[in-house]
């Protein structure tokens, strides 16, 4: 096997064996960016020097005996995680040359366990969208077919993991943009629960929902991910000071016992697959991967969500509405860009937000500045609120009649490029499975069940109670393990 095809497990295992160094396992995949990046186009930025300085300190350390979770491991980050003195854009024209002067709470951690940083992965501009196509620089490209697009926001993270130009990634997901790219590109990505990632750092599209989570090529190497960035930090006012358990002990348990799910129960909500526009080939994928579950012991029990018809339009108040009040900031006052040519102050505010925000990020921060405006706040931004306050006592209730709950992530495989890019509405749908799960603070992860007829990936979504990111392991170890999927990666 070679060494850009080894999980971030084995290639643990690799490094602490002496099987091959730091800095050889770096140079495969850097060779692999080099060759594939042009044509998928996932980074926005690759730190070869800086890279290649942490892969030698990593081979240093290692050969002085020291063990760490992640020493000597090629990562990626979403490119709206603030890394000092790497840039860091969000994929907008507006903080094109922004370096920050820190590092964000989970970046130091996973420096602190001994990550080898690559670079700052593409994204729709600030996390606004669900396809990678509104990013201020290019467009990234799905894998497994380039006219099909990775999904998003984290469509760079997923597609830099899928085409193994990094051994694992960070994303960011406020309504599904960890789980859904993840789902396009055929990687495993795990959205934790609300505040058991500190958020410090990361650049907030809408801070109530946005969450920090690992894109992975198996659930076990975001078992071992989510162990290194998991826990309180006192820079979060949204950080929970509550004891993290340990993620990857789940897998070790699972070997020693085997994969049974015997006495689990797994919700299936019935409006999510009664929800207009679910793709067949979706929907058989999910079947079977239902099959399987219940071949290992789960008990299939039926459940309502009676507010999902409700969630999207939720959503799409909520979230503009606080993109409104955290975008406010770039104004080219104290960073970023600047529109020099303006009469006067009023005038440097408008030109430099037509001309730094793109249009998906305009689309949103208009409709948000609408729904908090005086007369418009309780008839849009107040009823959001209460219909979110209604989904999270749903989840409440059905999390009464089962353990876990199970769904597709998205109701089609990944569409071409272009095809809805002038259809907001349309695009927005694409997270109905998913946005739930951030309006409530739920834990959800995205692995591989199956694919379509053209070959693209297709994700099975398993969601579970605020905190219980175990039974969302166990179960996805489970029908990884018992799926076996022979064509893990494209063939490039």
């Amino acid at each position: 096997m070679k060494l850009h095809e080894l999980t971030l497990y084995e290639a643990r295992n690799g490094l602490d064996r002496g099987e091959f160094s730091s800095i050889e396992l770096l140079e495969s995949l850097l060779e692999r960016v080099r060759s594939l990046d042009p044509d998928i186009g996932a980074y926005i930025t690759v730190d070869i020097q800086g890279a290649q300085r942490a892969a030698r300190e990593a081979d240093n350390l290692i050969a002085a005996g020291e063990r760490l979770p992640l020493l000597g491991i090629p990562m990626a980050l979403k490119d709206l995680l603030c890394t000092r003195g790497i840039r860091t854009t969000c994929a907008s024209r507006i903080l094109e040359n922004f370096v920050p002067q820190y590092d964000a709470t989970v970046v130091s951690m996973l420096k602190k366990a001994g990550a080898v940083i690559i670079g700052k992965t593409n994204m729709d501009e600030f996390a606004m969208g669900s396809s990678t196509e509104n990013s201020g620089f290019h467009i990234t490209r799905n894998p497994w077919n380039h006219d099909c697009v990775p999904g998003g926001s984290s469509g760079g993270s997923a597609a830099a993991v899928s085409a193994r130009m990094c051994t694992a990634a960070l994303g960011t997901d406020t309504g599904g943009s960890i789980r859904q790219p993840a789902s396009h590109c055929g990687v495993v990505g795990l959205k934790p629960t609300y505040g058991r990632v500190s958020r410090y750092g990361l650049v907030s599209y809408a801070s109530s929902l946005d969450q920090i989570g690992p894109i992975t090529r198996d659930v076990r190497d975001a078992a071992i991910l989510l162990n290194v960035i998991c826990g309180h930090d006192p820079l979060d006012s949204t950080s929970a000071d509550i004891a993290r358990p340990d993620f990857e002990g789940v897998m070790e348990k699972f070997e020693r016992d085997g994969p049974s799910l015997k006495g689990v129960k797994a919700g299936i909500p019935r409006e999510y697959l009664s929800v207009k526009g679910l793709h067949p080939q979706v929907e058989k994928a999910f079947a079977n991967a239902r099959k399987h579950l219940e071949d290992m012991g789960v008990e299939m029990v039926d459940i309502s969500l009676p507010q999902t018809d409700y969630a999207v339009a939720a959503y799409y108040v909520i979230a503009p509405s606080e993109a409104s009040s955290n975008l406010a900031r770039f104004d080219g006052v104290r960073y970023g860009f600047r529109e020099t040519e303006a009469r006067d102050i009023i005038d440097m505010y408008k030109k430099t937000k037509s001309r730094g925000f793109g249009p998906e990020v305009q689309r949103r921060i208009i409709t948000g500045t609408y729904a908090l405006s005086a007369g418009y706040y309780d008839a849009y931004y107040g009823r959001a609120t209460r219909v979110r306050s209604m989904i999270s006592e749903d989840f409440s209730r059905a999390f009464e009649q089962c353990d876990i709950i199970i769904s597709p992530v998205a109701p089609t495989p990944a569409f071409r490029i272009g095809e809805n890019v002038d259809d907001p509405l349309t695009m927005y749908l694409t997270d109905i499975f998913t946005l739930s799960t951030n309006m409530a603070g739920l834990p959800g992860i995205s692995v591989p069940c199956g694919f379509s007829s053209q070959g693209l990936p297709i994700g099975f979504q398993i969601m579970a109670p605020r905190f219980d990111e175990i039974s969302l392991i166990r179960a996805g170890y489970a029908l990884e393990l018992s799926l076996s999927l022979e064509k893990r990666f494209p063939d490039i």
